[in-house]
């Protein structure tokens, strides 16, 4: 599920504080980098603050206002990189692209005079951290990196079906009674089995394969009696 950019205010400590973590799941502090600046969409930075990365997302907290803070979890960043393009943006920043539910939308982030408490964070698609001493991007670029790998993408599960084609072990199996979940005919060769106790199947099945043997029988006994004549 896609949470994308959010309000993060849980702190803990005296002044301002650091980001209460989840270390029950296993999420861990990796590095604390003070005095950066953040811009959430197209709108102006935010006073310096802190930025906090751990094992499973990143932090962001403001120095001058305990309410204010912004979190992204690694797995909603769909792209992170360095920027020093003064044409893209005037500082030296991490720039990031945040996945969405709203993707596919066209998205209106608002202008620089609207407040970023009017601001839907759900749908915010970039952020930008920019620190006050830019020779810490690489550094911190490489932090991003080897936290994404610790958060790869999940892979879904397919849903559980009927499978309608059995290996040769399975077919063993059977007449050896170690796979009791499981029926299968005792031809090898017609490897149809059905699965709970479907017995009307097995049994349409097998109807079939005796209406095939007959046919197959009575064309034999037609070309014998067709030969024997001539």
């Amino acid at each position: 599920m896609v949470v994308g950019l959010r309000q993060f205010t849980q702190r803990t400590g005296d002044g301002a504080g650091e980001p209460i973590l989840d270390t029950e799941n296993g999420e861990e502090l990796i590095r604390v980098q003070p005095s950066v600046s953040i811009v959430v969409g197209t709108r102006a930075p935010e006073s310096p603050g802190t930025l906090y990365i751990t094992s499973k997302q990143v932090v962001w907290l403001s120095d001058v206002d305990r309410a204010k803070g912004y979190a992204v979890d690694f797995l909603s960043l769909s792209l992170h990189a360095v920027s020093r393009d003064p044409e893209a943006y005037p500082s030296p920043c991490i720039y990031t692209q945040i996945e969405t539910e709203d993707d596919d939308e066209d998205v209106d982030e608002g202008s620089d005079n609207e407040s970023v408490e009017a601001l839907d964070l759900s749908k915010v698609t970039e952020m930008r951290l920019v620190p006050s001493d830019a020779s810490q991007l690489d550094n911190l670029f490489e932090i991003f990196c080897e936290c994404a790998e610790l958060n790869p993408e999940p892979i879904e599960e397919e849903e559980e079906g009927h499978n309608w084609v059995f290996s040769a072990d399975q077919l063993e199996n059977e007449g050896t009674g170690e796979d009791p979940g499981w029926h299968f005919f005792q031809d090898p060769t017609n490897p149809i089995g059905h699965s709970n106790g479907d017995n009307d199947l097995a049994n349409n099945v097998l109807r079939l394969q005796i209406n095939d043997q007959r046919f197959e029988d009575a064309e034999e006994m037609e070309q014998e009696n067709e030969s024997g004549h001539q």
